[in-house]
């Protein structure tokens, strides 16, 4: 897990994203968490975090991973995004003094997942490539547990370390947060192609179950065009069965003076996906019952109801078939 690299003038270059930050002596990168001390990149918030959660496995949103179970989330401070619609701003982009934060280690994350009798561990609230020694230190006890792992990130990060940090996930949820480069460059000062990279990585090569969401923000990712876009690319890159949520945007830091998302705006979205041939897609932090239910592949029944991130009707067998033609819905159950 040593992605750097020595550079002269005693500079370091951090390679797990594609930013590759170079750092003078003591100097942190754009994520403000991984730095260069003493001559090599260390992470300055190892065993912080913004604190522990349990939450239902829906509000990730992961779907289609153990429906209803609890999972014990948490996060640092930092991001290697620069999102200015940020939902999470106040901790993603504050330069906190980070000893203010709980402290706790990766064998105390594992012993309270299992006092509260969580299914997994969540690595969510800030993007979990930032603190990658911490989340893999964590998830690798966790596997020894018997506790799943979930990442909650944009994706943006380099394919070697990918490779890593895939290996000790069990599900994620990878952001895709508007398909083009125009749009990942003027609102979140990043690139799209590490993304799609890493999301047809983590699908075609890896273990890990994955969805994927997209928070619409009218006028800027929710167009006709750029929706059919996202979907074409989806069946072509990852095939139809890979579930895709169209979540709500709320206003938030540099977008404070735009309004939120209208549920037309989702539901627009989601006919759209789903004429283009997506098997499993939803919409999110607007409730509505018809469009955050999973339904069959085959017989188009709905296999899983829910109201908010409460199960309201469960139509699947032990082994994850639609109890009313027996096709197996994608997924982990």
């Amino acid at each position: 897990m040593n992605y750097q690299n020595i550079l002269k003038d005693d500079k370091i270059q951090c390679t797990v994203c594609p930013r590759e930050c170079v750092l003078s002596a003591g100097q942190e990168g754009f994520c403000h968490v991984r730095k260069n001390s003493e001559g090599k990149i260390t992470l300055a918030s190892y065993g912080y975090n913004t604190g522990l959660a349990i939450d239902p496995v829906e509000k990730k949103p992961l779907y289609q991973f153990y429906p209803a179970s609890p999972v014990l989330s948490f996060g640092t401070l930092g991001c290697n995004m620069g999102c200015l619609f940020c939902q999470n701003w106040q901790t993603t982009k504050t330069k906190a003094d980070i000893r203010l934060l709980n402290k706790t280690s990766p064998d105390e994350i594992v012993r309270i997942a299992k006092n509260y009798n969580c299914k997994s561990v969540a690595f969510t609230y800030n993007d979990p490539i930032i603190f990658f020694e911490y989340a893999i230190d964590t998830a690798k006890l966790c596997r020894e547990e018997g506790i799943k792992t979930i990442a909650v990130t944009s994706g943006f990060m380099n394919p070697e370390p990918a490779e890593e940090f895939f290996k000790y996930m069990d599900g994620a949820n990878i952001d895709l947060k508007g398909f083009s480069e125009q749009f990942y460059k003027k609102n979140c000062l990043a690139h799209i192609e590490p993304v799609l990279n890493t999301i047809k990585y983590a699908v075609n090569e890896t273990d890990c179950w994955v969805e994927l969401t997209t928070m619409l923000i009218e006028g800027e990712n929710d167009s006709d065009e750029m929706i059919k876009r996202e979907c074409e690319w989806i069946l072509t890159n990852l095939g139809d069965c890979v579930p895709l949520h169209f979540s709500a945007f709320f206003p938030r830091y540099k977008f404070s003076d735009r309004k939120h998302t209208e549920l037309s705006t989702l539901l627009r979205a989601y006919s759209i996906a789903r004429d283009a041939g997506l098997k499993y897609v939803y919409t999110g932090n607007l409730t509505n019952i018809e469009t955050s239910a999973t339904y069959c592949k085959s017989c188009n029944r709905p296999v899983i109801v829910r109201n908010g991130y409460e199960l309201i009707e469960y139509n699947l067998s032990e082994e994850g078939k639609c109890i009313f033609c027996n096709t197996v819905c994608d997924g982990r159950y």
